[in-house]
């Protein structure tokens, strides 16, 4: 059996400030139009499945074009006949039993659609293929149970599809709400392959276990990952990229600031931005200025930065200060960890000893109760 898979496509997030004639989210508009250009290029491989490790959606309460987005994408895969197996991923899975999945409005299209979104394991037989489903969970223990209740079909080939991170990528932790770490044990040898979501970056983990990665890039840490999906073989085990559209994300480099003036670094600014290929599409760009005083950082110009702005989607700089650490301009606050950062401020800042332990404990609590709520209470505007 062909199969393409997918992951992390994020419907609905939005970013930066830049808005279309119609006062959408330009970002957010792009994650809409790419994704469905790159359904049709995957209808174009004619695949017997298509597979989505999760993510489909940036939120558990999706915006209204994204649900549009979706049923579109079910449409066409409906009339070229393809199958979607789907599961929820941590940024699309309530928190809680009682919250509704936006999987379930789904549910009700007239397509073959196959969506584990209920917190349990789920099998599904399509043609000479078992795809255990295991979606994002309430805990990282529950991951165990619902692989415990997998029972693979000795006549077919057995395909596991689940989200989370694997324990031997630990170290790319993304700090989002619900992210659970993956028991290497879970990965098993025995299955013909392991289509995974979550992480990022396209990478094989295992002879058989792959991120497909997410077709977009989601923050300026992913600048060097490589996007797209995978076209996999049941009978070869052969798995290839499978490129996709995808806004594009460029570094312009560095800039070496010592001695130079306001005036004179804007202008190599402004040289950097001309530099990028017409051919790019609305690019986000990263531009590092190295060296930089701060007294000089704050006289930038900032009509003249606005101008080379406009030339992309976006425009971020990297700072790095000659003397006081300054903050990046642009800083993407997706990627910040509010609860170390907290923990950190106490270090630098403790109250008295006796009440420490308490500031701390209860603080970090508070900030995932927080964070929690936001990613699944958050209404966007339709």
């Amino acid at each position: 059996m062909r199969i393409v898979h997918i992951a992390d496509s994020h419907l609905g997030l939005a970013a930066f400030s830049r808005v279309d004639g119609d006062g959408m989210n330009l970002r957010e508009r792009l994650v809409y139009e790419n994704f469905l250009a790159g359904i049709d290029h995957i209808i174009a491989q004619r695949p017997d499945v298509l597979v989505h490790a999760g993510d489909l959606f940036d939120r558990v309460r999706p915006k209204t074009r994204a649900y549009t987005t979706v049923l579109a994408a079910c449409d066409r895969l409906l009339e070229a006949d393809i199958p979607l197996v789907a599961i929820a991923g941590n940024h699309s899975m309530p928190k809680t039993r009682y919250t509704p999945s936006p999987f379930e409005v789904l549910a009700y299209h007239a397509g073959t659609l196959h969506l584990a979104y209920r917190y349990r394991y789920e099998p599904v037989e399509i043609g000479d293929v078992m795809f255990h489903l295991i979606p994002n969970m309430l805990s990282a223990a529950d991951y165990r149970s619902a692989y415990d209740a997998i029972v693979r079909a000795p006549d077919h080939a057995n395909v596991l599809v689940t989200h989370g991170l694997a324990s031997m990528l630990s170290d790319h932790r993304l700090k989002t709400v619900a992210e659970h770490e993956l028991d290497a044990t879970i990965l098993s040898a025995d299955f013909d392959y392991i289509a995974l979501g979550h992480f990022h970056d396209q990478r094989r983990i295992a002879d058989n276990a792959w991120y497909s990665g997410s077709q977009e890039y989601v923050s300026y840490g992913e600048i060097r990952d490589t996007k797209g999906g995978l076209l996999v073989d049941t009978d070869s085990r052969a798995v290839t990229h499978l490129p996709l559209p995808h806004t594009p994300m460029m570094d312009l480099g560095r800039i070496s600031c010592a001695g130079r003036s306001a005036e004179e670094i804007v202008g190599a600014v402004m040289a950097a931005v001309e530099g990028v290929p017409s051919d790019l599409s609305n690019p986000m760009c990263q531009l590092t200025l190295d060296g930089i005083e701060r007294e000089t950082l704050h006289a930038l110009g900032r009509r003249e930065l606005g101008e080379a702005r406009s030339r992309v989607l976006d425009l971020r700089f990297r700072v790095i200060a000659a003397d006081t650490p300054v903050p990046t301009i642009g800083h993407d606050l997706k990627t910040v960890d509010y609860v170390e950062e907290f923990a950190e401020f106490l270090r630098k800042h403790p109250p008295a000893e006796q009440e420490y332990a308490f500031v701390l404990n209860t603080g970090q609590e508070v900030l995932r109760t927080i964070m929690a709520r936001h990613t699944e209470d958050y209404n966007a505007a339709p």
